[in-house]
């Protein structure tokens, strides 16, 4: 097959989502099985085209490993461009994966309780997905956008009390960020004359004085509206109200959602401002790392102090926005693949563990929370009893044993992939940093152990509430749809687990990749249209 049809591919993850959102409008809500249907068909389709992208642009079919389509087949920088890559194709793979389990849980009970929400799930997973594979800033707030207002209305699905102040406190804060992103991409169009990030990459060296303090304070006013969708420190007091007012599937989706702002900024500074930048290289590298910090430090108080299991999902949010924000700071190829293992396993815990909350949720009672609370206050304990043994109902067994595992994975844990991704963290971050950068070094892996501790006390302190203080209450009742989603998720990180050492190389190839910013920007400047039938191939292409 020629590779220009290969590249219709990298517009399927945004066109069919886009269409089966727009058809799902017209359904009546009464057909619910059918909207469920289509709405499950479109990800699982979209599922499969990401881990097509995967392969296609890991095995050499596309050259340098980037795929790249020209919508209405008009060359770049002119055009409008999608660009993927390994670790864009990855990131649709992880956005795909989670929201099919997402929406399996949904399945029972909340994709019933308000109107629209297949529409609107379909519109989020294509906001979702054109972030990834977009490579000019203007479309990048388009696609922005388009996932922002679909989260508003997932936000406030099935609405209460709690959920609408959350909701117009998201809803005011993601409007903010908006407003700086328009007068950020109007700042760098008005001074490089271009959006495109390859277009941008060549022009930004070339930059006189006055040129270059304009694009640099569009990208600062950019960088607060992307940091504000990564949670760091202070702009995160919007993400653990919002995380425990959602329901259990958006709120997994908006774990995810909170990564995007880590990718695009990933993206813009390794390209854009690149070691090739002359004086621009490596901008805000410093406020990225003691930001990050910030961040960690934050999220590992406040899941401390957490006593609510939606709230303690937002601080372990927090946290990892933090150690991922700080570990971009310094740049390294092999530090980031490190960085981007621990994305993958602590995106998938933390939406196992807020769809888990639920069923949880299920087993405590108002008077067994008091009695924990009073035996913890007055160190109470129970007598000893001889037992022969009690038998555990197979639905809490299910719980305890997922609580564990997500437990073990948000805490970094052995022996789970949560640790194996702080472990390498610290070898790599050891290994990049010497001297003078050995300080900053320590004190992140410091924060690190500190924000595991936080967590460890913090979950166990809520097992023993949910699980010890509840004995004699019934087991809760789980439906199948709701119980596989959470055992896929933690199954992909014990597979993340088993499967260490591929996929560790995998992901330095990913980072690779993004690290050298020159085939980027040959691949997406260098592809031409396809010729027309009245276009001779010596004509389209030079």
């Amino acid at each position: 097959m020629s590779q220009h049809w290969l590249n219709q591919l990298i517009l399927l993850p945004v066109l069919l989502p886009a269409l089966v959102g727009a058809a799902l409008v017209m359904v009546n809500e009464r057909h619910h099985q059918l909207k469920l249907a289509i709405n499950m068909a479109s990800v699982m389709v979209v599922l499969a085209c990401a881990l097509a992208l995967l392969r296609l642009t890991d095995t050499g079919v596309f050259a340098e490993g980037i795929g790249v389509y020209l919508a209405a087949n008009w060359a770049a920088p002119f055009g409008i461009v999608l660009v993927a890559d390994r670790l864009s194709a990855l990131m649709l793979v992880l956005a795909a994966g989670l929201a099919l389990s997402a929406l399996l849980f949904s399945a029972a009970r909340w994709s019933r309780i308000g109107v629209h929400f297949h529409s609107l799930f379909q519109f989020l997973l294509m906001g979702l997905n054109g972030a990834f594979l977009t490579g000019d800033l203007f479309n990048l707030f388009v696609f922005f956008e388009v996932m922002l207002a679909a989260s508003y209305g997932l936000l406030l699905h099935g609405y209460n009390t709690t959920r609408v102040r959350a909701g117009m406190q998201y809803i005011t804060v993601n409007l903010l960020a908006s407003f700086l992103f328009l007068i950020g991409v109007a700042l760098i169009y008005g001074s490089a004359g271009s959006l495109n990030l390859a277009d941008l990459a060549q022009r930004v060296a070339s930059l006189n004085a006055h040129d270059r303090l304009l694009f640099e304070t569009g990208a600062a006013i950019l960088a607060v509206a992307f940091l504000t969708k990564s949670a760091m420190w202070p702009l995160c007091f919007w993400l653990p109200g919002s995380y425990a007012a959602a329901s259990p599937p958006v709120g997994a989706m908006m774990v995810l959602m909170t990564k995007v702002g880590f990718y695009v900024i990933l993206r813009i500074w390794l390209v854009v401002f690149s070691d090739e930048s002359g004086d621009s290289a490596q901008l805000g590298a410093q406020f990225l790392f003691w930001g990050g910090l910030a961040t960690l430090a934050f999220g590992a108080i406040g899941l401390f102090a957490s006593q609510e299991p939606g709230r303690m999902a937002g601080y372990s949010a927090i946290v990892s926005s933090g150690t991922l924000l700080a570990v971009l700071s310094f740049a390294d190829a092999a530090l980031m693949a490190s960085a981007v293992f621990y994305l993958l396993s602590s995106t998938l815990a933390v939406a196992a563990f807020l769809l888990l909350v639920e069923l949880m949720e299920r087993l405590r009672t108002p008077v067994s929370a008091v009695l924990a609370l009073t035996m913890e206050a007055f160190a109470m304990e129970d007598a000893p009893k001889e037992s022969a043994g009690v038998a555990i109902p197979a639905a809490i067994a299910f719980l305890g044993l997922a609580f564990v595992g997500c437990a073990l994975v948000i805490a970094g844990m052995p022996p789970l992939s949560g640790f194996l991704a702080k472990f390498s963290i610290f070898h790599d971050l050891l290994a990049a940093s010497s001297g003078a950068s050995l300080l900053p070094a320590v004190a992140l892996l410091g924060l690190m152990l500190v924000a595991g501790l936080a967590a460890i006390i913090s979950l166990m302190r809520l097992g023993v509430r949910t699980f010890w203080a509840n004995q004699s209450a019934p087991p809760p009742r789980l439906h199948p749809s709701e119980a596989a989603p959470v055992a896929l998720l933690l199954l992909a990180c014990v597979l993340m687990t088993v499967l260490a050492a591929p996929l560790s190389d995998f992901l330095r190839r990913a980072t690779d990749g993004v690290h050298q910013p020159e085939a980027y920007i040959e691949r997406v400047l260098g592809e031409r249209p396809i010729p027309g039938p009245t276009t001779s191939a010596t004509e389209a292409v030079p």
